[in-house]
């Protein structure tokens, strides 16, 4: 019966263990970040064929969406009775560092069976007080935008109030505007709403959007490589000793 030589250290299985699942977590985070890279690659050419794209009338681009067809962003045009006397709801935006509101009305359609479709005006810093006068109107107000699909809350998202929003939640907002069978998707304008108010100012899409994952995938590769040098030391270190 043979045993193992007195003083020589045992292999530590703990840390094998420790190591093997922070090696683990970095090379998913990694892989993780390469798959955010191909999305967001995605999302540019979109956005890159979008600023050469000729806008579609609303109706028929609804009419697809109400067959389950991704309009994410799509150009479109669309006339809206008083829109620029419209209620709105305010929403909470950063826009080239500074914070304010984007106005969010509603405007009357008939396509796809939606009858409304929810409007981001434009933003507003939070230093102008003022806002446009709300009254009842039917001039048409004739808007060109992008539509977007709404980006979800997450438990960090601040919870809606009546007089400030954080999250796009479609449906409550279209309930407090009292805006019935709204489309699944926000018009982004990027054409004024109230041309006389220049402090609203259409804001459809980020000037630049950064797209850093693959410095974010390598970062998180290279400290999985530095965990297995390290790792590879100590075995190294224990084995001499």
């Amino acid at each position: 019966m043979t045993s193992e030589a007195p003083g020589r250290p045992r292999f530590p299985v703990g840390l094998t263990i420790a190591v093997a699942i922070a090696l683990a977590i970095l090379v998913a985070l990694g892989t993780w970040q390469l798959q955010r890279l191909v999305w967001k690659q995605g999302v540019l050419t979109r956005i890159a064929a979008l600023q050469a794209a000729p806008a579609q009338p609303i109706d028929a681009v609804l009419a697809r969406v109400a067959t389950g067809a991704d309009a994410d962003f799509t150009r479109v045009t669309v006339t809206c009775p008083g829109l620029g006397a419209a209620p709105f709801l305010e929403l909470y935006s950063v826009r080239d560092g500074q914070a304010g509101s984007r106005l969010i009305s509603a405007c009357r359609v008939a396509a796809g069976g939606y009858a409304t479709v929810l409007v981001d005006r434009g933003f507003v810093a939070d230093d102008v007080s003022a806002r446009p006068a709300v009254a009842a109107s039917t001039a048409p107000v004739t808007v060109q935008g992008v539509l977007r699909t709404p980006e979800h809350g997450n438990a960090f998202s601040a919870p809606n109030r009546p007089d400030r929003w954080y999250t796009r939640d479609v449906a409550a907002m279209a309930a407090q505007l009292k805006a019935t069978s709204p489309a699944p998707l926000f018009l982004m304008a990027e054409t004024p709403s109230n041309p006389e108010w220049k402090a609203l100012v259409p804001a459809p899409i980020p000037t630049d959007i950064p797209n850093r994952h693959l410095e974010y995938a390598l970062t998180w590769y290279g400290l999985a490589g530095a965990l297995l040098g390290v790792y590879a030391a100590v075995l190294l270190r224990r084995r001499k000793s």
